[in-house]
């Protein structure tokens, strides 16, 4: 929610660049004129030069992060504490602002230029915080004491209260097998795990080709995976043709359900054998964020209270069908991709998937095409163990 404010144009010797206020009468009025003094005093305790600003206030109840930005000319910058009586200033802000529609903020940000231009956003979570921002869950708890609130976002509702509820050591992982009478379910519109690797690594080097920062990449024995939208997922391959696919959809309703509703989580290791454990989940099982893992038992895709395959698109890259690849690629590597184009892609997810990619099948994709990362691409194959120079990886019993 910004305040926009006014542009004066002020000399460098006058300070600060924001006139006084008249008498507030409204929170909302006095709120803007708090966040307005906030910004006189971060601007008069600027260094010589300054032309902009940029501060953070992350405070609850009980504790707080606060820092400002101060940028010169050539963009330089230099990060300061604000002054004891600042950050009290943004906690009266913050009380304010607790009267008001939307509550007390978590993050108060602001930004103000040397010619008065000043904008303050009002943060309540709607994505993650930075980790330098992100204060304890014991802090947020005490702040929900003093402010309740009807809901929190997931992200945060599970750094709050995930209590580890995700967690799989190895020895819970070994117990729960042992005394587990819960029997998992097939999954059956996963691809088979040889071509869901395959594929993956395709994906992955055509991404790395053209530069993407975005896509999967590979690891030795792991691909994974982050969406634009704050999906995504891991696939892990363990000896003797085993794999584990998990990771968390952006919001997740369930997850949703279980830290704002009932408090249920989902049970999505029921019927795991011992080998599905933390070293092979996404990292969002230790965040409390997990929100799918299948197991590939060498035969067969299995599952505990994992959603169907068809909820998993923005948080797996398109492996569903070879198709569904040879569609994303071409995507990739022109708005109206050719017939020889389409050739090529085919081409090459089939080669990928009978572990036989060469150097020409890249060649073939993408031609005589400028700025392609070509060795890029092909160790991406090489890690995945796809290329005909390998002898690849067994995914697949194989």
């Amino acid at each position: 929610m910004p305040d926009v404010g006014f542009s004066l144009d002020v000399s460098p010797p006058v300070s600060p660049p924001i006139p006084p206020d008249p008498p507030p009468v409204s929170d909302e009025q006095r709120a803007a004129a708090l966040s307005r003094a906030i910004a006189r005093e971060l601007a008069a305790a600027g260094p010589p030069g300054w032309q902009r600003l940029e501060a953070v206030f992350a405070l609850t109840v009980t504790a707080g992060v606060a820092f400002v930005d101060y940028f010169d000319a050539p963009d330089r910058v230099v990060r300061r504490e604000p002054a004891p009586e600042v950050v009290e200033a943004a906690r009266g802000h913050r009380e304010i602002a607790a009267r008001l529609g939307a509550g007390p903020w978590w993050r108060m940000l602001l930004q103000l230029n040397r010619s008065g231009q000043l904008e303050v956003d009002h943060d309540y979570g709607d994505e993650p915080f930075p980790d330098d921002q992100l204060l304890t869950p014991e802090a947020y708890l005490l702040d929900l004491r003093a402010f309740p609130r009807p809901r929190l976002p997931i992200w945060l509702a599970a750094h709050i209260g995930h209590a580890g509820r995700q967690q799989r050591t190895p020895a819970a992982a070994a117990a729960a097998d042992r005394a587990s009478g819960a029997s998992a379910e097939t999954a059956p519109d996963l691809p088979p795990l040889g071509d869901m690797w395959a594929r993956w690594s395709v994906i992955a080097a055509v991404f790395a080709a053209i530069r993407s920062p975005m896509g999967p990449r590979m690891l030795p024995s792991l691909g994974y995976f982050e969406g634009a939208g704050r999906s995504g997922s891991t696939l892990c391959l363990l000896p003797g043709g085993r794999a584990v696919l998990s990771g968390g959809i952006w919001n997740d309703p369930a997850l949703d359900d279980a830290y704002n509703g009932s408090g249920n989580m989902p049970h999505y290791f029921a019927g795991a054998p011992d080998w599905v454990a933390n070293q092979v989940l996404n990292p969002r099982a230790a965040a409390g964020l997990l929100s799918f893992c299948y197991w590939w038992d060498r035969h067969h895709w299995r599952c505990g209270d994992s959603p169907a395959a068809t909820q998993l698109g923005e948080a797996v890259p398109g492996v569903w069908t070879a198709d569904t690849t040879v569609d994303l690629i071409c995507g990739l590597i022109a708005p109206a991709p050719t017939a020889q184009q389409r050739t090529a892609a085919t081409a090459l997810v089939n080669a990928a998937e009978a572990g036989a990619v060469t150097d020409r099948h890249l060649a073939d994709l993408f031609g005589a095409a400028a700025d392609v990362d070509i060795p890029g691409a092909a160790y991406q194959l090489t890690l995945a163990g796809v290329t005909a120079d390998t002898e690849g990886i067994t995914t697949n019993g194989r």
